[in-house]
């Protein structure tokens, strides 16, 4: 049984790595495509649309690990039908469940792999193509307001015009009020430098406070501000929540929870990221039923096309519960885990009719 176990394990792992190269390889090409438009238009160059794409590949590796899985797992699945291996096996007295326990150690090693590119090597490399993309073009930032960034803390907005490629900032105002929540200072200044941990050096500041009775302006050409500002909730704006790691999502919600903002989404791409492994595991069991189809019912094309339609549909739940999650307000936990259970139910209820049969 040991042996049967290896060679089972052996075929499907092998069909994964191959579906997973030719999808990694087909996706970073229609991502070169779409870099190349930019090319000649404004500061790229050829190497920089290159490696932004090298550097781009862990985050669709990520993405396509569940598809890979399910689509590798029904290949290798398929080619023991085929040749009458399947067949042999189960006539042999294997149970289905000694089958599928070697797709399910392939699949707990996937899942562990999912989980370390994703919280370690995604989010990195993609915060290095986004700031080289920055450097290289001159760009700054992108935010949602035309102003710029809007950051509340405590008792003090803070608005930052422009986020330079090095978590410089320019063109800062801090308006602190007090526990009236009447206006008391308003500091407006050129540039930002990060200096460490919360702390920041501000150059060519306008201090303008407001008094009871009067109003003073103070120029200070050099001062220090605490704020809860730093480079790494910085790099939240270069990587979509879907791509940043635990930590950096843990630490992002609570700052937002802190200031009594939505963190709807962030809640959402966090508990993704606790569920997305599992899912590799679970696109692997919807693979398994396939494997009592007999070949007159459907080739190994069939089968293969079915299992991109279920990856596709899959990929399109996850993303459309997500958005729909967070319009409706769900809990997120819900958002997160409901298309893999869904796919979870498909495969047990699946294994279950055809053993009945």
């Amino acid at each position: 049984m040991s042996v049967l176990r290896r060679y089972i394990r052996r075929q499907v792992l092998y069909s994964i790595i191959l579906v997973l190269a030719g999808l990694l390889m087909l996706f970073s090409f229609f991502d070169l495509i779409y870099e190349l438009r930019d090319l000649g238009s404004n500061d790229a160059r050829l190497t920089t649309v290159l490696t932004f794409v090298a550097l781009s590949m862990p985050g669709r590796l990520y993405e396509l690990f569940p598809i890979a899985a399910l689509i590798g797992t029904l290949f290798a699945l398929a080619q023991l039908v085929v040749s009458s291996e399947f067949a042999v096996m189960r006539t042999s007295g294997v149970s289905m469940l000694g089958i599928a326990s070697g797709p399910i150690q392939v699949g707990l090693g996937l899942s562990l792999a999912c989980f370390l590119v994703g919280e370690f090597v995604t989010p990195m490399s993609e915060e290095a193509a986004q700031r080289m993309r920055l450097k290289e073009t001159s760009s700054v930032v992108a935010s949602s307001f035309r102003s710029g960034l809007w950051v509340k803390e405590e008792t003090s907005f803070v608005n930052v015009g422009r986020v330079l490629h090095d978590a410089t900032l320019q063109n800062i105002r801090i308006y602190r009020f007090d526990s009236q929540y009447q206006l008391m200072t308003i500091s407006q200044a050129g540039r930002g430098t990060h200096m460490r941990d919360n702390l920041w050096r501000l150059e060519d500041v306008v201090l303008t406070r407001f008094e009871p009775d009067r109003t003073s302006v103070e120029r200070i050409p050099e001062m220090e501000w605490r704020s809860v500002l730093t480079p790494r909730i910085l790099s939240v704006l270069l990587v979509p929540p879907e791509k940043m790691s635990l930590f950096t999502l843990f630490s992002y919600v609570q700052h937002l929870r802190n200031n009594q903002q939505q963190a709807g989404r962030y809640e959402i791409a966090l508990w993704n990221k606790l569920i997305y492994p599992i899912a590799v595991l679970v696109m692997m069991m919807v693979a398994l039923p396939f494997s009592y189809l007999n070949v007159r019912e459907g080739g190994i094309s069939t089968k293969i096309f079915a299992g991109i339609m279920l990856g596709l549909a899959f990929h399109v739940m996850t993303r459309l519960i997500g958005h729909v999650g967070q319009l409706a307000a769900w809990p997120p936990v819900l958002a997160a885990v409901a298309p893999t259970v869904v796919f979870m139910l498909l495969a047990v209820g699946m294994l279950w009719k055809l053993e009945r049969r």
